[in-house]
């Protein structure tokens, strides 16, 4: 079972919550799991994916252009049909409560839904997720440093314990699909 997390990540915050799905997802069965900022991300290495997870810091609601440049180069695959059935789950860090987190996810998975992936959300049966998250994916708000020579207000443990169910949820529900297949 292949699960590549794939992140645009600009001062560590989501970075750091890419790292904790990566994580999650590790600790089911045989998944093997690729971690890349979206600089070192092979578009053609997704034809081999059994599930994609993608995440960016949220701009005014919406992905941030290192992402969305990287998901517009996935034509190819598009009109390939190369992305169909594969698992897909989202994520992101806003810097303000009200940041748009979940205009952010919606704009995420919109993509995969063109490419007929199988989205993946976090349940409300998750306990981190009735108290911190979202049902489309894992969206979570580190505040903007008020100095620069402060150090960075990184995803705290309540966030990263949600991004560890995310990748743990994505790399179950490939293990039933790819083991069905």
């Amino acid at each position: 079972m292949k699960i590549y997390v794939v992140y645009d990540s600009e001062g560590g915050h989501t970075e750091a919550l890419a790292r904790s799905i990566a994580e999650g997802a590790k600790q089911v069965g045989q998944a093997e799991v690729w971690l890349h900022h979206v600089k070192e991300a092979d578009i053609y290495e997704l034809a081999q994916m059994d599930a994609i997870i993608w995440g960016c810091p949220g701009h005014f609601g919406t992905i941030s252009a290192g992402l969305k440049a990287w998901i517009d180069r996935l034509g190819y695959l598009w009109a390939k049909g190369k992305l169909i059935g594969k698992v897909g789950a989202v994520f992101c860090t806003t810097a303000t409560v009200h940041g748009g987190i979940e205009a952010t996810m919606l704009n995420l998975i919109t993509p995969m839904f063109h490419h007929g992936m199988i989205v993946v959300g976090l349940p409300g049966n998750i306990p981190e997720n009735a108290l911190y998250g979202s049902y489309y994916g894992v969206g979570v708000t580190c505040p903007v440093e008020l100095s620069e020579d402060d150090p960075p207000n990184l995803p705290k443990e309540n966030d990263l314990a949600l991004g560890r169910a995310l990748g743990r949820r994505v790399a179950e529900i490939t293990e039933k699909l790819t083991r069905n297949s």
